[in-house]
């Protein structure tokens, strides 16, 4: 039955389409993005029959390549949590290539075959980070998204491969830190599978090999996801890069870091365990409260769209590791529930600064004015459906996640980070409705004609609009059929929630 095959036919989808493309490509050039989308709805498509066969069973698909058991061999482990975090970012990867055509043309003409090829091979990292049940299979992946995600960051502006650089030295050592730890842990439970150790920890919770382990694999982990003060790698990676680039790795890369977060301190250790040897969830509410503020501080001194996008994420991964902190049911709904929203708004945002650049040759701030709702009313209008979802105002996507976060606060009397929550909320107007403001107010002090009769439409083709216009609705959908997301995301409770 294909239910139980969809661990491994998805990442072997992405082997198989990274291969496809440069053998293909050397034939036919052209023929490089559609095999690219090709293989990502493919995925696409076995991503969403394998959560719709999980919700029907009820039960967790456990694949064992070569047909050996853990913890001889590698296990896949294909649950509500990884069914729904992979359908995510395979759906936003789909979407996003769809959108890249016209750009990849524009931004890095001749290198569509590699670009493509090694999407593919990052899309695969990513996949099996959260289908695998090994703690060292994991960081096999998590090297294969990296090594990737450099790769399509170096190609963009000309200070592109000096921020893929950097991110390269960054993300090394957090990966290397997270090894280290895998080690010290192996070395106490003689296993590596994430299942089989679970059992092993309680017993050996005290040894000081476990405490430098969860020291190790938190901060490696952190400096993936971006969590403050770990983020330095992010918001030139982001900027500096080409406009698919971008669109395609920030509303996936720190989301799938976050998942590995909440696989180790959820579901490997268990949060009484974990906060038994160190209080982790405390220190991490710390630093992601922290993060959230300085993250709408800096977006709000940018004057170049993307930047101010970059610094905004280094805020938005804030929220989700504030709802692992909490560690109670509302804050682990609101946590899921915003890595859902913050794929779809932020993949949105970046599209629409891919097609301003386009079409502009820019995304600077200051030059938007109110000629824009003419020119782009659709690109304009899809902005701000995602600007106001960003700053949490219903019946958008966005307030619904904020929503089960503040739950969560007070549930634990966490005053202050229910404090950030609204503080943040605020600081996120300002830095959208800023350009919102710009487009949609004429300045009565500019001598600047604006919008005339004879200013024309000057929109993105369909292939451009059509994926802008889908995550736009999504996002009102996820808002008003919150209720039905947050059933599906109770069933991912780990034990003991």
């Amino acid at each position: 039955m294909i239910g139980s095959e969809i661990p491994a036919l998805i990442p072997i989808t992405y082997i198989l389409f990274a291969i496809l493309i440069p053998v293909i490509g050397l034939w036919k050039r052209d023929i490089t993005w559609h095999l690219a989308l090709l293989g990502s709805g493919i995925a696409t498509f076995f991503s969403t029959y394998g959560l719709w066969y999980l919700l029907q069973t009820g039960e967790t698909v456990r694949y064992f390549f070569g047909g050996w058991p853990p913890p001889i061999g590698i296990e896949f482990v294909y649950d509500g949590l990884a069914a729904f975090i992979v359908l995510v970012i395979n759906a936003i990867s789909f979407l996003v290539l769809i959108h890249s055509r016209e750009i990849s043309q524009n931004e890095f003409p001749g290198k569509l075959m590699g670009y493509y090829s090694v999407a593919m091979l990052m899309m695969l990292g990513f996949n099996g980070m959260v289908l695998t049940g090994d703690l060292f299979n994991l960081y096999v992946f998590l090297e294969i998204s990296s090594l990737s995600s450099y790769a399509l960051i170096a190609i963009g502006e000309k200070r592109a491969p000096y921020a893929a650089f950097r991110y390269l030295i960054i993300g090394t050592v957090g990966g290397s830190l997270y090894l280290l730890g895998v080690g010290f842990l192996y070395t106490v439970t003689g296993t590596l599978n994430i299942i089989d150790m679970h059992d092993m920890l309680p017993q050996v919770i005290g040894h000081s090999s476990v405490i430098v382990a969860i020291i190790l694999m938190v901060v490696g982990i952190g400096v993936k996801a971006a969590l403050f003060p770990l983020h330095g790698w992010l918001p030139d990676s982001y900027t500096y890069a080409s406009s698919t680039s971008s669109a395609i790795i920030a509303p996936i890369g720190t989301k799938v870091a976050a998942y590995i977060l909440f696989r180790v301190v959820l579901f490997l250790f268990g949060v009484e365990l974990i906060d038994a040897a160190l209080p982790v969830t405390t220190i991490i509410g710390i630093f992601a409260g922290i993060g959230i503020l300085y993250g709408s501080i800096m977006a709000i001194a940018q004057s170049e769209l993307k930047k101010m996008l970059a610094y905004s994420s280094v805020s938005q991964i804030g929220y989700i590791i504030m709802g692992l902190s909490l560690a109670n049911p509302f804050g682990f709904i609101g946590a899921i529930l915003h890595v859902l929203n913050h794929a779809i708004m932020k993949a949105l945002l970046f599209l629409v600064s891919g097609s301003m650049r386009l079409k502009e040759g820019h995304s600077l701030i200051t030059k938007f004015d109110d000629s824009y709702r003419k020119k782009y009313p659709w690109t304009m209008a899809a902005f701000t459906t995602a600007a106001i979802s960003m700053v949490g105002l219903p019946p958008l996507a966005g307030f619904f996640s904020k929503w089960y976060l503040a739950l969560g606060t007070i549930e634990n009397s966490s005053w202050i980070l229910l404090a950030v929550i609204l503080i943040s909320s605020l600081l996120n107007a300002v830095y959208f409705f800023r350009i919102l403001e710009k487009v949609y107010l004429r300045n009565p002090e500019s001598e600047e004609t604006a919008v005339t009769e004879t200013t024309r439409t000057n929109e993105v083709g369909f292939s451009m609009m059509m994926p802008m216009g889908i995550m736009a609705i999504g996002l009102l959908i996820a808002g008003i059929f919150n209720a039905y997301i947050v059933d599906i995301i109770v069933t991912m409770f780990p034990a003991g929630f």
